[in-house]
């Protein structure tokens, strides 16, 4: 078993990978009560064209289909939902579909073991027919609708239809209703076969653990497959220019919403080192809380003449395939508030960074990351998430040390680019 240790947050991350290709990851946290255990697949919303391992024929499937997986695993051959038991056990347990993987989960003090039995049984062991198929689609159905009238959803779906003309991160991860009526069991069983194979997930379990004991019990209850070969993915190609520069809808809200996108150029096919790809993430971090932190002259300029009321959230999300930054939030005058930040950037980029802030700034996100470590679930999640982007979670401890003021206005010239900037608005 391999032990990588990160001395700054005295860690230790046991990795294996198993015969079937299965990924396990343990992270002990001796003394600690709770405990957590997520397994995921390397499989989301962003898959509709693949080609299986052993075909030569492209597959196609409706969007949606990861998200229905995802609900349909829960129910079992003798009628019980496995979410169900899961609670009757005194467990907090979930899953979730992103653009990128699938996850189940639980986190408890007790029956851990009582609930890893059933985790493991129902994520190995789907139960599809045509009766619960179609009973399915009417309950996603509902969920669409509901989503369709939820304005911080639309918001960001139409900053996302605003920066992509093809990416399928675009598209709603639940798919549409006319899109889910496509699905049958048939369907569902091809992506099953195809995606979860164990050589396409990661498992993380995190609590007070002896790892070499737990990695036992895991093998005692995987079932014998076999590790398949790799998943050809196959994405539309997407143009460097986003797709329009404004998109505004109307729905019932108290105060407008606002998304202002900045879409970033990634080729399909392009393979950054994972330590690029793990500083541009922190100088994105350290630009966004420049410009538009809480101590920012932006934000309390904006905070002082009532044109915001809380600071917005920051966020830059990425994969092998798209990345973009999102800066969402509430204001009376969204336009107000998009033209200011437009004007901050240029400012930025004509006066440079300066040094004390940014090293205020660094220091900040450096207790951030410290204090991830202090939560099973913040731990386990973001271990799971990155090894699917192929990204070792201690590393952003290791490389922020390196950030630079010359590397980050590098970056801010780079990504920072009007003519990649939209804006997502919902209004009354």
């Amino acid at each position: 078993m391999q032990v990588i240790e990160n001395l700054k947050v005295k860690e230790k991350v046991y990795k294996e990978k198993l015969k079937n290709g299965l990924t396990v990851l343990i992270i002990p946290k001796k003394g600690i009560q709770k405990k957590y255990m997520i397994w995921g697949t390397h499989y989301g919303s962003n898959e509709s064209s693949f080609i299986v391992p052993g075909e030569k024929e492209v597959t196609n499937v409706p969007n949606g289909v990861a998200h229905f997986l995802e609900h349909k695993l829960f129910e079992q051959e003798n009628g019980i939902n496995s979410l169900d038991v899961l609670t009757a056990l005194g467990v907090e347990a979930n899953a979730y579909t992103t653009n990128d993987h699938t996850a189940y989960l639980f986190e408890c003090n007790d029956n851990f073991y009582e609930a890893m039995d059933e985790l493991m049984d129902y994520v190995q062991h789907p139960y599809f027919t045509d009766e619960n198929v179609e009973k399915e689609k009417g309950i996603i159905g509902q969920e669409i609708m509901m989503y369709d009238d939820y304005p911080e959803w639309r918001v960001y779906l139409n900053a996302m239809q605003a920066m992509y003309h093809n990416s399928p991160v675009k598209i709603d991860i639940v798919g549409t209703i006319e899109t889910i009526s496509k699905i049958d069991k048939d369907i569902l069983y091809k992506c099953y076969n195809t995606f979860y194979n164990p050589s396409n997930m990661t498992m993380v379990i995190c609590g007070d653990f002896e790892p070499e004991a737990i990695l036992e019990e895991v093998k005692k209850r995987l079932i014998d497959t076999k590790a398949s070969g790799e998943i050809r993915r196959i994405y539309p190609e997407e143009p460097e220019s986003v797709a329009k520069s404004r998109i505004e809808q109307k729905l019932e809200v108290s105060t407008p919403l606002y998304a202002i996108g900045i879409k970033e150029n990634v080729k399909c096919d392009q393979t950054s080192e994972k330590n690029e790809i793990i500083r541009k993430h922190i100088a994105i971090e350290i630009l966004l809380n420049l410009l538009f932190g809480r101590s920012s002259n932006l934000y309390k300029r904006l905070y002082d003449k009532g044109l915001i009321f809380n600071q917005p959230s920051l966020e830059y999300e990425f994969t092998n395939i798209y990345a973009h930054i999102l800066i969402t939030g509430q204001s009376n005058n969204p336009e107000e508030v998009y033209q200011n930040f437009k004007n901050e950037v240029n400012k930025l980029k004509q006066e440079g960074i300066n040094q004390e802030d940014f090293e205020r700034i660094k220091k900040m996100i450096y207790g951030g990351y410290i204090r991830e470590y202090n939560d099973v679930q913040d731990i386990a999640r973001m271990f799971l998430s990155d090894s699917f982007k192929g990204i070792d979670s201690f590393d952003y401890l290791e490389e922020i040390e390196g950030i630079t003021v010359k590397y980050l206005e590098q970056i801010l010239n780079d990504v920072f680019k009007e003519e990649k900037m939209v804006i997502s608005i919902v209004k009354n």
